[in-house]
């Protein structure tokens, strides 16, 4: 266990955090927590239920038409479009189970990995627009995380836009393997895969807390093999990653936190390693995080994997 405070630095990047485990002594009047709802199997109201957005012309859909377990359909509030060059690409909606009371963590790791097969198969679509230049699949779980419905859903978000520090991202990449004939994030595996920040870890795939974690309790899952993005996924490594995630997303619901996860895809890089990252929404960003760009993290990642493993 980390007795002192310690600065890290991000695998890749020029991102910087302290880890600082006595700051989890200081007095705190703010605690942030999932607003627990409970929640009927239906709901009348909800536009993602069954009763109601089976009325919708869907994408993509497992299943039957009346016995489905994943449907896609076009997000009704876009903050990007086809028809508009100022902001140019589309936006989907991923409706994780028919059942209004259920999470992902809820759900078995059949109807997980089907899950992941919608994000794969609309991946696949969304890509052989030429304009598209990136794409990020993500899921918002509370209501300060971003989530606006309660109905479990992800979403997927495809634009001509590349964020600058995801280039800086892919740049630096090429320059680890320029300089190392490797790949970095493959080196990292088979270091992390013998640490003690290791959650979760079969013959597919690891899952981990980092070394330099900017949220409190963050994981990462990444397949073993060198694959650029979540189309490349075979059946078995799906199964990996849906019962890694069950997991971890389990474990974030005791500690009764909302939390974030998504995939990172730049379409024109086609030597990325795919990555899953998981985030707890239960750090709080003061004038230092806001001011200078070093967060500040009170809890050790050490610690925070033996949570998920215990």
């Amino acid at each position: 266990m980390l007795q002192k405070s310690e600065l890290r630095k991000d695998y890749i990047q020029n991102k910087y955090v302290i880890i600082a485990p006595k700051r989890a002594q200081r007095p705190n009047i703010r605690k942030i927590k999932k607003l627990k709802i409970k929640k009927n199997k239906k709901d009348q109201n909800c536009p993602l239920c069954p009763i109601n957005v089976d009325k919708v012309k869907d994408l993509f859909t497992t299943g039957f038409k009346n016995h489905w377990y994943v449907k896609v359909i076009k997000n009704k509030f876009p903050a990007v479009s086809l028809d508009n060059k100022k902001a140019y690409g589309q936006q989907e909606v991923i409706i994780d189970t028919p059942d209004h009371s259920l999470e992902i963590e809820n759900l078995s790791i059949k109807h997980i990995v089907k899950i992941f097969d919608a994000y794969s198969e609309r991946t696949k679509i969304i890509s052989k627009n030429k304009k598209i230049g990136y794409i990020i699949i993500f899921k918002n779980n509370g209501g300060i995380a971003g989530a606006s419905l309660e109905h479990s859903h992800s979403q997927i978000f495809a634009t001509n836009f590349i964020p600058p520090h995801l280039a800086d991202k892919s740049q630096k990449q090429q320059e680890y393997k320029l300089k190392y004939g490797t790949c970095v994030y493959c080196d990292v595996i088979k270091k992390e895969s013998k640490g003690p920040r290791v959650i979760y870890q079969d013959k597919n795939i690891i899952a981990f807390c980092p070394y330099a974690p900017i949220y409190n309790y963050e994981a990462w899952i990444m397949p073993k093999r060198h694959l650029d993005n979540i189309t490349l996924l075979n059946q078995s490594e799906k199964e990996s990653f849906a019962k890694a995630l069950k997991l971890i997303l389990s474990k974030i619901n005791l500690l009764n936190l909302p939390y974030n996860f998504y995939f990172h895809q730049v379409i024109h890089d086609e030597d990325q390693h795919l990555y899953m990252k998981i985030v707890p929404r239960g750090s709080v960003w003061a004038g230092l995080e806001i001011g200078s760009g070093v967060v500040i993290n009170p809890i050790d990642p050490d610690e925070a994997a033996k949570f998920y493993r215990s």
